[in-house]
């Protein structure tokens, strides 16, 4: 209980001590961009350096190889994928307005075919036909707050290069640096935490990101085959959506199925087909061999964080929840285990 109350003070207190935290909040803020741009780019690119320097190539040669590879893969999708992608997403919005009068136009045509209806049910269709607008336009809404913020996310590039670059060169200097400053044992506890965190978040963002782009690959794969407008844009979405675990692939199916449908009714069949192979494949082939059980989450938990994110950050909760919850996870569980470490052979259980 005293702990409890003593905690409890210090957040009181700074919570009428804000504005001396505040210019801090701000600085934060106004590098968490590139911190996270640069972090996420770190994670991505560091096995390819440290492969480099097992083939005896210097480090500093081996981070510009690795930049002259990014700048490729820039300019390569800036000039052929870009265009493609702005072009349908283009087409995309011109046609939702002419997907929302088919759509009414096909729930007014199976009423009138009904002979009985219960009045609840007709209600709830009533509804549905009358805010088929309102549903476009949110949807519309959510892609455009979704681009703004990745937009928002690209604008910051200017120092993503910056602070990438640092990272690669001296990132592991970080944990010897602020070792040196501690006793031997919390030192070699510092250790161990800095690399259960770091094995964490590699392991996490780097499986994330092979497998979200074999899934990207196969959705565009099977797009093509079944001849789905805007397949590229779709994939790529799905892609995207696919950073989202567990819920993301859910998320990624919406617009593609609707596309399909209002094209033909059988090619929604042939989308949710795609859909289900492309995610049956990544389950139990990729995702098993590339990131095993590396969070071991349960399902439920995973819900219910990017519920809460998502209502909190919006998207960019989505993204971020759950990499935030593993670290938690793992500096807790890592001061547990130390703290069991001191504690007499009978008292090392909490209760």
């Amino acid at each position: 209980m005293i702990v409890a109350i003593l905690i409890f003070m210090l957040v009181y207190l700074i919570s009428i001590t804000k504005f001396i935290f505040a210019p801090v909040g701000a600085y934060l803020l106004s590098i968490a961009v590139p911190i996270i741009g640069a972090g996420l780019l770190y994670y991505i690119t560091m096995p390819l350096v440290r492969r480099l320097e097992q083939m005896r190539i210097n480090r500093i040669l081996a981070i510009i190889i690795v930049f002259l590879l990014i700048i490729g893969v820039i300019y390569l999708t800036s000039n052929f994928i870009a265009p493609i992608v702005q072009e349908q997403f283009t087409r995309l919005t011109d046609n939702i307005p002419k997907m929302v009068e088919s759509g009414e136009k096909l729930i007014d045509n199976w009423r009138d075919n009904q002979d009985m209806i219960p009045s609840q049910i007709d209600t709830t269709i009533e509804n549905i036909t009358n805010n088929l607008n309102d549903y476009a336009q949110n949807f519309v809404g959510f892609l455009i707050d979704f681009l703004g913020q990745l937009f928002g996310f690209l604008f910051a590039f200017v120092l993503i290069p910056f602070f990438l670059f640092f990272m690669l060169k001296d990132g592991h200097k970080f944990v010897p640096f602020v070792s040196q400053f501690l006793s031997t044992n919390r030192a070699e506890s510092f250790r161990r935490l800095a690399d259960s965190i770091n094995h964490t978040l590699a392991s996490f963002i780097q499986g994330q990101f092979i497998v979200s782009v074999c899934v990207g690959f196969m959705l565009y794969i099977g797009y093509l085959v079944i001849h789905l407008p805007y397949s590229l844009t779709l994939a790529l979405f799905g892609l995207i959506m696919n950073f989202i675990p567990f819920v993301g692939p859910f998320l990624s199916a919406v617009p593609a199925v609707l596309v399909a449908f209002f094209q033909d009714p059988m090619m929604a069949v042939w989308a949710i087909l795609v859909m289900v192979i492309a995610q049956q494949i990544e389950s139990n082939l990729i995702s098993p061999n590339v990131m095993g059980k590396v969070l071991s989450l349960h399902p439920l938990t995973i819900i219910t964080l990017i519920l809460a994110a998502g209502s909190i950050a919006g998207f960019i909760g989505l993204l971020f929840i759950i990499p935030a919850y593993a670290v938690v996870k793992t500096i807790i569980s890592h001061f547990y285990h130390e703290w069991q470490k001191k504690q007499p052979e009978e008292d090392q259980k909490i209760f």
